[in-house]
């Protein structure tokens, strides 16, 4: 199992669909369009960007520049275990309302750039202090990370224009009844506004249909217990609703690209839920 590595393409080369068991940071500039599970975003001039393990990024450059990806296992760097240092999980990763991108500042992204050369530089001289060395510089990158999204969330722009109430209370809504709630209908009638009213306030808001963001929740949870504890599928299953065993794992399988199974046994039982037992 490969714990952490550095890989760089060209735009024009990139891979038609990358998807890993890994976390992935990937760094780039220039202007265009990437697609994270086939929700597009734009993006200009200098962007870095978190993936989950599994998730799907597809990129669209108008100019053809180097990326470079940061992949690690759970198993090496645990953003569960390691939340306190690295405020991450939620805000980077594992995020269904905002944009897993960020635009970085010009000395941000160089500076990043820098630490995936330290990263790559003692993998390949692999001493008795490397290991610790590359998870500083990872925790580092998380860090500035968190801090540079922090930021935008909180900064003047996003502050221009207050949340539309309905979205607002989708999300709420949504966070509360995932588990059970799987239909448009229960939403919008919760709201008392009509499916297509609640369908363009979400789009709207979050750049996804309220169906899409649904389906990603219970996703996420899914991917969160097969992660994080030592639930069987048929568990896992039974608290997301579903009375099918069989029909969570093509429901998973179909969204992920793996069965439920299949992404355990990848992505690995973090050491959190190993030291809860």
């Amino acid at each position: 199992m490969m714990e952490v590595k550095i890989q760089s393409y060209r735009t024009s080369g990139f891979p038609g669909e990358f998807s890993t068991e890994n976390y992935t940071v990937v760094l780039w500039k220039g202007t265009g369009v990437y697609a994270v599970d086939d929700i597009n975003y734009s993006h200009k001039g200098y962007t870095i960007l978190f993936l989950s393990p599994y998730q799907k990024l597809k990129m669209a450059s108008e100019s053809d520049e180097e990326v470079s990806v940061l992949l690690f296992h759970g198993d090496y760097y645990c953003i569960e275990y390691h939340k306190e240092e690295v405020a991450c999980n939620g805000l980077l990763f594992n995020n269904i309302y905002l944009n897993p991108g960020i635009e970085l500042m010009k000395e941000n992204y160089e500076y990043i750039l820098e630490l995936f050369n330290h990263i790559k530089k003692e993998n390949s001289e692999n001493h008795q202090f490397s290991k610790s060395i590359i998870k500083t510089y990872i925790q580092l990158i998380l860090a500035i990370g968190s801090k540079q999204k922090n930021t935008a969330s909180n900064g003047p722009v996003s502050n221009e224009k207050l949340p539309n109430k309905n979205a607002a209370a989708f999300q709420k809504l949504l966070e509360s009844y995932f588990r059970h709630e799987k239909e448009l209908s229960f939403y919008s009638d919760q709201l008392n506004i009509t499916n297509n009213t609640l369908s363009k306030a979400v789009k709207k808001e979050f750049a996804k249909t309220p169906s899409q963001l649904i389906n990603e929740r219970i996703i996420l949870e899914s991917k969160k217990l097969l992660h994080l504890t030592y639930r069987s599928v048929k568990e896992i299953a039974s608290e997301l609703g579903f009375t099918d065993e069989f029909y969570f794992s093509r429901y998973f399988k179909k969204s992920v690209g793996c069965s439920p199974k299949n992404y355990r046994e990848k992505v690995g039982i973090s050491i959190v839920a190993k030291m809860s037992m």
